[in-house]
C-alpha cells in the first residue's frame, strides 16, 4: 500500500505509528507534504497540520469503522403458542419466541412444512405461521428437534386473531 494511502486507512493513527517507526524519513515528507495539501484543501494556517489530518480523517459510519457489537437485552425465554381462525372451518398455528433459543427460523419452517405436509412460513420477526391446527403436535416436537427448550417453557394462549 502506498504511503499517501495511511490517511484513508481504517487504523489511521496505528498507520501513522508504524510509519513512524519503520519509515521515519518518508514520514517526515508525508508530514510536510500533508501540511501544503492540508491548507489548499481546509483553508487553515501553517500552525494547523495536526487538524488538517483530523479534518481529512472521515469520523462516523463508513466502510473504515468497526461496528460495536450490541449487547442484546435480556429477554425471556418462552415459547408462545396460538391458534387463529382462518376463514369458516380453517385455523393456523401461529409460533412465536423461538429466536430466543437462537433457532434459525427458516430452518424450523422448513422442518414445520415437511414434518406436518403443509405450509409454513416466516412472518414478523420472530413469529412462524403454519396452516391447519398442529398446536397439540408441537408440545411433543419442539423438545425433541431442538434439546435447549424444555417443555415447561412452552405456553399454549389458544385462540387469538392474528393482527
Amino acid at each position: 500500500m502506498p504511503i499517501e494511502y495511511c490517511e484513508n486507512y481504517p487504523d489511521y493513527e496505528g498507520c501513522k505509528d508504524w510509519l513512524a517507526k519503520n519509515l521515519p524519513d518518508s514520514f517526515e515528507r508525508l508530514n510536510v507534504g500533508g501540511g501544503g495539501g492540508g491548507e489548499a484543501v481546509g483553508g487553515g494556517a501553517e500552525g494547523s497540520d495536526a487538524d488538517g489530518d483530523e479534518k481529512k480523517r472521515q469520523k462516523r459510519g463508513g466502510k473504515g469503522m468497526l461496528k460495536a457489537k450490541k449487547k442484546e437485552a435480556e429477554v425471556e425465554r418462552k415459547i408462545i403458542l396460538s391458534i387463529a381462525p382462518r376463514g369458516k372451518k380453517k385455523a393456523v398455528t401461529v409460533v412465536q419466541g423461538l429466536k430466543t433459543f437462537g433457532v434459525d427460523l427458516k430452518v424450523a419452517s422448513k422442518f414445520f412444512s415437511s414434518k406436518f405436509a403443509c405450509s409454513a412460513s416466516v412472518t414478523g420477526d420472530d413469529e412462524i405461521v403454519i396452516q391447519g391446527d398442529v398446536k397439540d403436535d408441537l408440545f411433543d416436537i419442539l423438545p425433541e428437534k431442538w434439546p435447549e427448550i424444555d417443555e415447561d417453557l412452552i405456553d399454549d394462549i389458544g385462540e387469538k386473531k392474528r393482527t
